[in-house]
């Protein structure tokens, strides 16, 4: 592709980048932290864009005044264009213009262990039941703090269903350290009042105690606690489907 081509990816690329900042699309490829880099990331790029344009049409007005007459008009006529197959790169910008993709579920969550990690230490708890927690913070809480704080309180959380090989069900979230790409999964077993019908994907409201009961994540050997269930409820997907 020539110069201007480019320069016309470019636009297209910070665009789309913009387009993704903007909007919620940037949630389904990085945390949410990472909003303000990327709509500094379109601005530059739509940036470069523009001045690549700016300094290819100005180098040549230059060039061409320095010439004499006879070899501007041998220029003029070699010149020649690129294929026009290389507009096809545009496509991709597109699709993610207008095709958001899903957001990692259960399938990818039953192929990887979960990942759990020590935490550098626990904040207090807030006051009242129920305890809205994440995936995360409880499970981090329940391993390694022994559900000190968990005691006595009523916890509501909510993730995504998971069923593993057995049929035992989890509840999950995908975790990202940057982006989709390093998305791994965090898992709480259930017991207790489990409904019935459980469907993979489908995201559940559970009310619950803390519990003990741990088991062993076949993957990796990794430790998945439990909660026991009490009440629960199926709810939409929420806005940010991934946690940090």
């Amino acid at each position: 592709m020539n110069r201007q081509a480019q320069a016309a990816v470019l636009f297209l690329v910070g665009v789309a980048v913009l387009h993704a900042g903007f909007t919620d699309l940037y949630l389904r490829y990085v945390k949410a932290g990472l909003r303000p880099l990327l709509l500094v990331a379109g601005i530059v790029l739509i940036v470069a864009a523009v001045a690549t344009v700016w300094y290819e049409r100005r180098q040549p007005r230059e060039a061409e005044t320095n010439l004499p007459a006879r070899e501007h008009h041998d220029r003029r006529s070699h010149a020649h264009h690129e294929p026009r197959i290389s507009w096809l790169l545009v496509l991709p910008l597109f699709a993610l213009i207008l095709v958001a993709p899903p957001a990692l579920g259960s399938y990818s969550a039953m192929r990887t262990g979960t990942a759990l990690q020590k935490p550098w230490g626990f904040s207090a708890l807030p006051a009242g039941d129920p305890l809205q927690l994440s995936v995360v913070d409880y499970a981090g809480r329940a391993v390694y703090d022994h559900g000190r704080a968990l005691d006595d309180r009523q916890i509501k959380i909510t993730g995504f269903i998971t069923l593993d090989g057995n049929g035992a069900p989890y509840l999950t979230r995908m975790v990202l350290n940057c982006c989709a790409a390093d998305a791994q999964p965090v898992k709480i077993g259930l017991t207790g009042q489990i409904p019935p019908v459980l469907r993979p994907d489908a995201w559940l409201e559970v009310t619950g105690t803390y519990t003990s009961k741990q088991t062993k994540d076949p993957v990796n050997d990794g430790v998945i606690p439990f909660i026991n269930i009490s009440q629960a409820r199926p709810v939409p997907a929420p806005h940010n489907q991934y946690e940090d």
